[in-house]
């Protein structure tokens, strides 16, 4: 192809010497006869007629070599790389819809490789606004192709359709219609990058790059320029895509195209304090709240200057240019947000999102600039505006918020700690007398709670459980009061629940600030003795809120404990810390019962059970899921005690006895009707295929395992026969589909002594089978067989070459020479781990090795076998039958069906030596043949392929012949472009 790419470089210069030979010939013929040059004319004239000739040569061999090339991908791709050099190189000969039609047609390339070239052609065309003008017709009929290659199961094929399209933007917007755009706006959310990026730069180009003689004279910022309209948009497409707390995702997919605007905090700030103008409309309180997480997330990217969860592998080093620009960009935030963060935050104090949102940006800031740009006063009123926030509040969200921006503001390194640690001391001080007032008067009442009482205690215990998780407040001395309050609970028994959650919470907290400080060696000599009985006291504590009635209190202390256990475990010891060796606790039967009880309980739910809501109402989905996920922490939590040998290990076997039942449940619902093309069954294949990829490549060193793995297998396959009689597939045939994807794992000769093994199971009217519920033997069998060449072909060339085989006397003496090697002569015979049960052995299926065969030869009297298959009328449908008893039940049918005697052969599957092994295949197999061939008279062998609605399937059982079709997926010939052009 490169050697074409010359010819058209040739062609092009032909094309020119044509043009200025017309040029030359017109001249000299306009000219008057008296001065006309005659010798002149004709030169020319030949020329012209050499030129035009040679140019003709050159079109026919580039048709030529195309058409022919088009049967290899990797062909294919080179193709249309090289006839897209040739549309941009001379575009006037090549540029058509006789070379245009290729391209169209492979963009429904099977091979990723060859639609990727496909784009990348389409796109240097594109790249020039002359040369896409012309290609106005080819787009509107591939437009809908090239809009659903962007969800292309290929990731680079996807990025690079992506980009097609935004240069087909770029050439004619009137192109792609609204339906199209859609389809490409919301890849912006796509967790894979690189669309995410090409789809914002899509997204930026349609909605942000056009600007109409309405917006000259606009200001550079403020809530009345160009960028507050393009803000605005920003904000409008938010929230039609109805992903919600996802607006980092959407800032990251837009910040390389779209930075300069999305930084404008300027215009930010004005949308939201500034009044609107005469005629304006003003945001909406869902536009507001959508445009406060999108600044949020904007200083996020700005400051950390990493992709969010899940785009990323993790913080990547930046250059020099990055961090002065991150650097910047956080020396601005800091000053315009010092001003402007308690403007926002007394207008929308009320408003839970909002308020959630603002106090995060601080965490943000500059603290310097505090003292540098002269902005104590600035302080001063967020910290009012802080006290004044967690005052109205009582939400988790909220609260916990409160407490960070605290934790941000009081760092020791900076000159405003001590501004920022006065006041927060007076709010908790604040906080804990009001707690101990209300706490005396809550448990003094004797009767059942006040509902207003309840409140107050449980908001002021909230406001101290969010601040004692980022803040020390051990000199408050909060235990005694908590203890009081859940001991009150469990006497009385009429204790809210949500004041017993946050009062265990707050006394974990408790415990670990007290255990961080005895750790530090800065606490006092009694303070190891008064933490080792708080920490005991409350262990006990929790363990008699487990057999609570409510089932949210339950799941806390089951929570607290399994994190104090972990903590408090022989472990903490480690790393030079012997003096907390009194803080050790471990758990007595009676706790480890009861925790293993309460995931018994909890966790391993019947589904009947999961699908309802504690009031007996079906959950929606989203509900089912928040359970889903609160039930796996809480056995992560258990687990986690397992694997530090916090609690006895063989509690480990309740959980897998757990995970068998419902594994059991589950195939006793499914029965033999198992749908292979669930999602369930799927991720079943893929998960055994990626669990194969782990053997690695020395299959020497696996051998033994995955032998024993295919062993087991076949057994688990065969091991429950169809209720329905032996006419239906075994229950757990489907397994079988799940071991083929191991089946390459195993070497040559381990392949043929598997399919022998899988032969003892198998009967006669099983392999005949060819209904869809066969199709895992069927397939199973085949990857038993593929590999090696084909054994058939070696066994032909292999006596060819030798002109004589063996006789029946050798082979058994190079059979009774070979010996197994030490060690494994368990693992070498697991195919006569049962000498009684003898099995009718299954006659391989020949190997196809031409669509001729040999000449029929005599069959040798020594090496004929008479005896056919027969299943016996008593015995188990899967149960091997003696084969002497076949052989008397049923006289000779078919020369297909005679018993093949595989005792002649070796039966070790572990043996080293491999050549006398493949000897032996080889002479027995020649026999076999030989007698399958003996009568036969046909010139071809028809294959029988069994009717099924699986593509894959069929097409990994057919013959692998070359068909065109075949490249092109089904939707290529229903494609209404160039419907009358041929293929050359």
């Amino acid at each position: 192809m490169k050697l074409m790419t010359a010819l058209v470089n040739v062609a092009l210069n032909l094309s020119i010497n044509m043009d200025n030979t017309q040029r030359q010939y017109d001249a000299e013929r306009n000219k008057v006869v008296a001065k006309r040059a005659s010798d002149k004319l004709e030169l020319l004239l030949q020329k012209r007629k050499e030129v035009r000739r040679n140019t003709l040569c050159l079109y026919c061999n580039s048709e030529v070599l195309f058409v022919l090339a088009d049967a290899i991908a990797e062909i294919r791709a080179s193709c249309i790389e090289e006839i897209g050099v040739w549309m941009k190189l001379y575009s006037d000969a090549f540029l058509n819809d006789s070379y245009l039609k290729y391209v169209g047609w492979t963009m429904h390339d099977k091979q990723g490789e060859v639609r990727l070239k496909c784009l990348g052609a389409l796109q240097s065309l594109f790249h020039s606004r002359e040369l896409g003008a012309r290609l106005e017709l080819f787009t509107s009929r591939f437009k809908d192709r090239i809009v659903s290659m962007t969800l292309d199961k290929e990731y680079d094929v996807a990025v690079q359709a992506i980009k097609l399209l935004t240069l087909v933007l770029q050439c004619s917007d009137e192109v792609l219609t609204a339906e199209d755009c859609e389809s490409v706006y919301h890849l912006v959310y796509s967790a894979h990058r690189p669309i995410a990026v090409s789809a914002g730069e899509f997204l930026y180009k349609k909605l942000f790059s056009h600007q109409g003689p309405e917006d000259e004279g606009l200001p550079r910022r403020g809530r009345q320029s160009l960028n507050g309209s393009l803000i605005k948009t920003t904000v409008f497409f938010f929230l039609e895509s109805e992903l919600h707390e996802h607006g980092a995702y959407l800032v990251d997919s837009l910040w390389e195209c779209g930075s300069e605007l999305l930084k404008d905090w300027e215009t930010m700030i004005s949308l939201l304090l500034d009044e609107p103008a005469p005629g304006e409309e003003a945001l909406t309180d869902r536009q507001e709240t959508a445009l406060v997480e999108i600044m949020l997330c904007v200083i996020r990217q700005a400051c950390e200057c990493h992709p969010p969860v899940g785009r990323g592998t993790g913080k990547r080093v930046l250059s020099a240019k990055e961090k002065k620009t991150q650097l910047d960009d956080r020396t601005r935030i800091t000053e315009m947000f010092a001003v402007a963060l308690p403007l926002l935050l007394s207008k929308y104090c009320v408003d839970i999102d909002k308020v959630t949102n603002l106090l995060q940006i601080p965490k943000y800031f500059d603290l310097d600039i505090y003292t540098t740009g002269r902005l104590e006063k600035h302080l001063d009123a967020l910290l009012r505006q802080i006290w004044e926030v967690q005052d109205k509040h009582t939400d988790t969200e909220v609260l916990e918020a409160c407490s960070t921006t605290y934790h941000s503001l009081c760092n020791e390194e900076f000159t405003i700690f001590n501004r920022v640690n006065i006041t927060r001391s007076q709010l908790l001080d604040e906080l804990v007398d009001k707690f101990n007032r209300l706490l005396e008067d809550f448990l003094q009442e004797g009767g059942e709670p006040d509902e207003d009482d309840s409140y107050q205690v449980l908001a002021t215990l909230k406001k101290i459980s969010a601040f004692h998780n980022a803040h020390d407040l051990s000199k408050w001395d909060l235990f005694n009061g908590n203890y009081r309050l859940l001991n009150t609970g469990l006497q009385n028994g009429d204790m809210p629940e949500q004041i017993v959650i946050h009062a265990m919470q707050c006394t974990h907290y408790i415990i670990l600030w007290h255990l961080a400080k005895v750790s530090e060696g800065s606490s006092l000599k009694g303070d190891m003795v008064t933490l080792r009985k708080q920490m005991r006291a409350f262990f006990l504590m929790c363990q008699r809120y487990l057999n609570s009635i409510n089932n949210a209190v339950k799941e806390q202390a089951f929570t607290i404990l399994c994190d104090l256990l972990l903590i408090f475990s022989h472990q903490i010891m480690s790393s030079g810390r012997e003096q907390l060796e009194p803080l050790v606790y471990t758990p007595d039967s009676s706790l480890q019962a009861e925790m293993l009880n309460f995931i018994l309980d909890q966790v391993f739910i019947d589904q009947d059970d999961d699908n309802n809501s504690t009031d007996g109402q079906p959950d929606d989905e989203a509900s089912k899921i928040e359970d889903l996920h609160k039930r796996r922490n809480l056995l992560a939590s258990y687990c986690k005690l397992i694997i530090y040998n916090v609690v006895e290990i063989n509690t480990g076997a309740d959980i897998f006895k757990q995970y068998m039942r419902l594994f059991n449940e589950m195939l006793s619902e499914l029965g033999f009707n198992v749908d292979r093309s669930t999602s369930a069954f799927c991720g079943i294949k893929e998960l055994s295929r990626r669990f194969s990829l782990t053997f690695g490549l020395d299959q020497m060193k696996t051998r033994e395992a995955i032998a024993m793995l295919h062993k087991d297998g076949i057994e688990f396959a065969f091991k429950e026969p169809s209720p329905q009689g032996p006419g239906s597939p075994p229950l757990n045939l489907a397994f079988l589909d799940i071991l083929s994807e191991f089946s390459s794992k195993l070497i040559r000769q381990d392949k043929r002594t598997v399919h022998m093994y899988l032969e003892r199971f198998m009967t006669v009217q099983m392999a005949l089978q060819r209904e869809d519920c066969w199709l895992p033997l069927i397939s199973y069998r085949n990857s038993l067989q593929a590999g090696g060449d084909d054994d058939t072909m070696s066994v032909m060339s292999g006596i060819s070459s030798r002109g004589s085989t063996r006789s029946k006397k050798s082979k058994q003496a190079t059979a009774s020479k070979r010996k197994l090697p030490e060690g494994d002569s368990s693992d070498a015979v697991w195919m006569n781990r049962e000498p009684n049960a003898q099995t009718p052995l299954m006659m391989h299926s020949p190997h196809l090795t031409s669509t001729v065969l040999r000449d029929p030869k005599k069959m040798r009297p020594e090496d004929s076998y008479t005896a056919a298959f027969a299943m016996p009328t008593e015995q188990h449908p899967h149960q091997p039958a003696p084969l002497q008893q076949q052989q008397q039940q049923q006289p000779p049918q078919h020369p297909h069906e005679a018993a093949i005697d595989y005792n002649r052969r070796g039966s070790g599957l572990m043996e080293d030596d491999e050549e006398p092994i493949v000897e032996d295949v080889m002479m027995s197999s020649e026999d076999r043949l030989e007698d399958i061939n003996e009568g036969m008279d046909f010139d071809t062998m028809d294959i029988d392929l069994p009717a099924s609605k699986n593509r894959r399937e069929r097409t990994e059982l057919k013959p692998d012949f070359f068909d065109p079709s075949s490249i092109m997926d089904d939707s290529v010939s229903n494609t209404p472009m160039f419907a009358s052009l041929t293929l050359c």
